[in-house]
């Protein structure tokens, strides 16, 4: 069998080049699999204000495979388009499986699909890390219709995602499946209902000095972390908001924050760089809905607006992946109060290390976090109900085999079998 990733390969920073690489990966290490991973080389319009390569990380996340990367598809050039779908068909896979992340990529992946629907013997899956945009823009419902229309098989990661699919598509007849066995009559559409699986890219240093790590990073007792690049979607604000009454009641808590602000990768002091951003915040305007770009987001200004210097640890800036682990160590719990939920690869991140979950119910969260088994869910904006949530923690710890036990239920060999099983 042979088989063609699409998506984000792993020079790029982020958990959909993580996610990518990983299913690459696994996809490998099955018998008789040959693996390609088509990537982007420029995966949004020049006019982004971002620097998406991962210029800090040295592991080569693909050593020791087969896999075969073709760095190709640029957003800005259609005749990249034409040369990824003309590389995939040259391929000839049985499997062409694509990532779509963001509802902005429906023109070229569009593009491809439809194309590639001239060739049936290709059998193509939309792997769905969301369906309805988590910061979205006017015209997202009708990129995500362009974008993923030309299917055979969708994979989602939550029911909530499969409903919103249909939502979509009304007129498609749909089946559901866990194993990837298409269930439905001759002209339905597979729905493939799996999971995040847990990255098996990252794992515990059993050597680690944990506690010299803590003291290194001005860390208490108790750490709640929140992980990951900053956007508005992910709610720090109100993780701030929260973490600063739990402040007020213990003088053992820090709050850890790791992570990158999204918008503050490229040098402002660049023409070109002023020139984006000033591009970004018009069409922005023109596009997405107020307050949603996230341009002006600054959460962390509230540490100095709620006195909360002496508890709370930044480190603001993209963490290379040899270095993740230094952070989930030394903390006791992830934090992911968002604003909205699809799929979290920061959820999957905190299973590798066993780490209980915090969350806001809401979205698929309450689909994976079993109340008082492998976390605990407060009410979406509601900072008392986020507060209580913490102290819950603390008073009420979540037992971390508890998590493992949710870690081993999603593997990443289970999923890529799941994806090859015939239909």
């Amino acid at each position: 069998m042979r088989i063609v990733v699409f998506g984000l390969g792993p020079r790029f920073k982020g958990g959909i080049a993580n996610y990518t690489t990983s299913l690459a990966k696994t996809l490998d290490k099955i018998k008789n699999v040959e693996v390609h991973l088509v990537s982007w080389i420029q995966q949004y319009p020049a006019i982004i204000p971002r620097d998406f390569i991962d210029r800090s990380s040295k592991t080569d996340l693909l050593e020791g495979t087969n896999v075969k990367v073709n760095y190709l598809t640029n957003y800005n050039n259609p005749k990249t388009w034409h040369e990824t779908y003309q590389t995939i068909v040259e391929i000839n896979p049985d499997i062409a499986i694509f990532q779509w992340s963001i509802a902005l990529q429906g023109i070229p992946l569009g593009y491809i699909t439809r194309r590639l629907k001239k060739h049936p013997e290709i059998k193509t899956i939309f792997d769905l890390h969301f369906v309805v945009q988590k910061e979205g823009s006017i015209l997202d419902n009708a990129l995500t219709k362009y974008g993923i229309s030309c299917s055979n098989s969708y994979i989602v990661h939550s029911y909530k995602t499969a409903k919103e699919l249909k939502q979509t598509f009304p007129k498609f007849n749909f089946s559901m499946t866990k194993t990837g066995k298409k269930t439905g009559g001759k002209n339905s559409r597979n729905i493939i209902k799996l999971y995040h699986p847990v990255y098996d890219m990252f794992t515990s240093a059993p050597n680690f000095d944990i506690a010299s790590q803590k003291r290194r990073l001005n860390l208490k007792k108790h750490v709640f972390l929140s992980f990951g690049f900053i956007r508005r979607y992910k709610g720090l604000h109100n993780t701030i908001k929260a973490f600063a009454k739990v402040n007020e009641e213990r003088d053992d808590v820090s709050l850890l924050i790791v992570g990158e602000s999204l918008w503050n990768t490229l040098d402002p002091k660049k023409a070109s760089t002023r020139i984006k951003v000033w591009l970004f915040k018009f069409l922005s305007a023109l596009f997405i809905r107020k307050g949603e770009s996230g341009l002006n987001y600054r959460p962390l200004d509230l540490i100095d607006e709620f006195s909360l210097a002496d508890s709370v640890t930044v480190v603001n800036e993209y963490i290379p992946n040899e270095d993740v682990h230094k952070y989930l160590q030394v903390s006791d719990c992830m934090v992911l109060y968002y604003l909205t939920g699809t799929l979290s690869g920061v959820e999957a991140l905190a299973y590798n290390f066993n780490l209980p979950i915090l969350a806001t119910r809401i979205g698929h969260l309450p689909e994976t976090i079993k109340e008082g088994f492998n976390g605990y869910l407060a009410e979406p904006d509601d900072i008392d109900s986020m507060a209580e949530t913490m102290i819950k923690f603390l008073e009420q710890p979540i037992q971390k085999q508890n998590v493992a036990k949710m870690a081993e239920e999603l593997s990443w060999k289970n999923y890529a079998q799941s994806i090859i099983n015939k239909e």
